[in-house]
């Protein structure tokens, strides 16, 4: 059905920096530390923070040691990332399905980074989106939003503008279902141990033939040792 899970990492409008940490037992979702600060994503004008929905297909690989044919850069070390582009603010850690619409390839800091473009299946609209074309109709100057937030939103940490694949261009459905496929076929081979995942934790549950397959105990039992969640560091007022 062109329908996949989404793990949300960061709401809607929100700016801390959270993230699968993948190299963690169980990946987490964890916010991500640069030189011993928590990051946050700056506003850029005019955008508040993240504007969509913000995270990963879990079970996706963009496998650093594969160059993709499309970019002519290897893989970012990640999960395929999502951009929820639906009416409800999700939560941190919710898990929807998605309809795919389509894609960019960003190039950031020399590395293919896919930025998959899809809707929760339960918003009221979901039946009108099909394609990334829909996206443009029914939603005029969101897709222009995206590239100029991926392009500008490291501009003020100092670092240059990201560029882009197919000089921006958004690519569509089919061509996003197919980078999704791949990108699958590459986790498999990391949970198999089939792909050297370097520092990536491969520990989990549910794939029975892979060799870092562990028990429910030995899971709970890593959650329990984990420190307790505190309250929320204050956003940095720059």
């Amino acid at each position: 059905q062109d329908v996949f899970n989404m793990v949300v990492e960061v709401p809607r409008w929100t700016n801390a920096k959270m993230e699968i940490a993948t190299k963690d037992p169980l990946n987490p979702i964890k916010q991500d530390v640069k030189k011993g600060k928590l990051r946050f994503v700056a506003n850029v004008f005019p955008h508040k923070g993240y504007i969509w929905n913000y995270g990963a297909i879990p079970q996706t690989w963009e496998d650093p040691g594969h160059q993709d044919e499309h970019t002519g850069c290897c893989g970012d070390n990640d999960p395929i990332d999502v951009c929820e582009i639906g009416s409800k603010v999700c939560s941190r850690g919710e898990v929807i399905k998605v309809k795919v619409l389509g894609t960019l390839a960003l190039i950031d800091e020399g590395e293919t980074d896919w930025k998959v473009i899809a809707i929760n299946v339960e918003d009221p609209e979901a039946d009108s989106y099909n394609d990334i074309s829909d996206v443009r109709r029914l939603k005029p100057g969101y897709l222009e939003a995206t590239v100029d937030w991926f392009r500008r939103y490291k501009v003020p940490d100092g670092k240059p503008e990201n560029q882009f694949a197919f000089g921006g261009e958004f690519k569509d459905k089919d061509f996003a279902i197919s980078v999704i496929r791949s990108t699958h076929e590459h986790w498999k081979a990391l949970v198999a141990k089939k792909a050297d995942g370097g520092e990536i934790n491969c520990t989990n549950l549910t794939v029975s033939d892979s060799p870092f397959c562990c028990s429910q105990e030995c899971a709970k039992a890593t959650v329990e040792a984990a420190p307790p969640c505190k309250a929320a560091n204050p956003i940095p007022p720059e």
